[in-house]
């Protein structure tokens, strides 16, 4: 199913108005698609692609996640329970300490994005050949996470080829920005496939090593961006997305240690997120107009009239 979507209707200009002058091309870096409400727009065209995470959000069930914030909010509550119930009796206090108690995922996620985008400007910084920012290095809670992603680089022999690199498929419908594109012949080694195997590599911050923090959805995420069309590289030129294996690899990045996990994405786990693509396109459109007004019995006025 495609799911691209033209920005905007063309229409003709009213009587007597001026047509607008056409924007001038796009040039350089902003030929990339940028992401927008769910959307990366193509610059210079009509065509709006459907964001990877925002199909994978929508249309992926995430029973953990509901889990996951309850044993949140339960945790926050008991380690400030004398200050809630403070602000319990306090009409003035009530509502703020509920509402902060309520979005404690949100602070959370927040916490995480900014490890995450730290460890992915450190990927760049791998990529380009330029210095780490000394800030993540001096960082009591960013640096354990820097270590041992440098720890990984070096003890897997890992050389980056691409990262932060935005991806699309015209066909499907979809455009979403991969971590990190690599090569590394001990875990090519360790998967038995030639040593300059590429392999689409992704990282994840949270839960725990050897537990929890690494689920099936980063496989189809994998499997969309492996199967991309086209590639935008850092000046904006186009072009066809390199050819990468059939298993993935996530970087399980954790203050007490790493991980690397091999994920499948190959074809078949492809079909299986363009099925989640027609279910969060379900939840985007069909939706809204699947369930009716309830149904009422005429009124005595009206079976009079009738």
């Amino acid at each position: 199913m495609t799911n691209t979507a033209l920005a905007g209707a063309n229409t003709a200009p009213a009587a007597g108005r001026r047509r607008k002058a056409a924007a001038p091309a796009p040039t350089g870096p902003d030929r990339i698609p940028k992401p927008s409400q769910g959307w990366y727009r193509v610059p210079g065209t009509d065509i709006k692609l459907r964001r990877v995470t925002t199909i994978l959000s929508q249309g992926f069930p995430k029973p953990q996640l509901v889990f996951w914030a309850a044993n949140l909010t339960a945790t926050d509550a008991f380690n400030t329970l004398p200050a809630l119930v403070a602000a319990s009796r306090r009409p003035a206090e009530k509502e703020a300490a509920y509402d902060w108690l309520r979005k404690g995922h949100i602070r959370k996620k927040d916490e995480r994005g900014e490890i995450g985008g730290a460890v992915h400007d450190v990927i760049e910084a791998k990529v380009l050949g330029t210095p780490i920012p000394e800030s993540f290095l001096t960082d009591d809670e960013i640096a354990p996470y820097i270590d041992h992603f440098l720890r990984f680089v070096e003890e897997w022999d890992v050389t980056f080829e691409a990262s932060e690199m935005t991806v699309g498929n015209y066909t499907d419908g979809w455009a979403g920005k991969l971590d990190y594109l690599f090569r590394s012949p001990r875990i090519a080694a360790a998967l038995k496939v030639p040593a300059d195997t590429l392999f689409v590599g992704d990282t994840k911050t949270g839960g725990e090593l050897d537990e929890k923090g690494v689920y099936p959805e980063a496989g189809a995420q994998m499997a969309a961006y492996r199967r991309a069309e086209v590639a935008w590289l850092p000046d904006g030129s186009q072009i066809p997305m390199p050819k990468a294996h059939s298993v993935g690899i996530v970087l399980h990045l954790r203050p007490e240690g790493y991980r690397p996990m091999p994920l499948k994405c190959g074809d078949d786990v492809y079909e299986a997120f363009l099925h989640v693509q027609q279910v969060a396109e379900f939840q985007r459109v069909l939706s809204k107009s699947v369930v009716g007004e309830a149904l009422t019995l005429p009124t005595t006025e009206e079976k009079a009239a009738a």
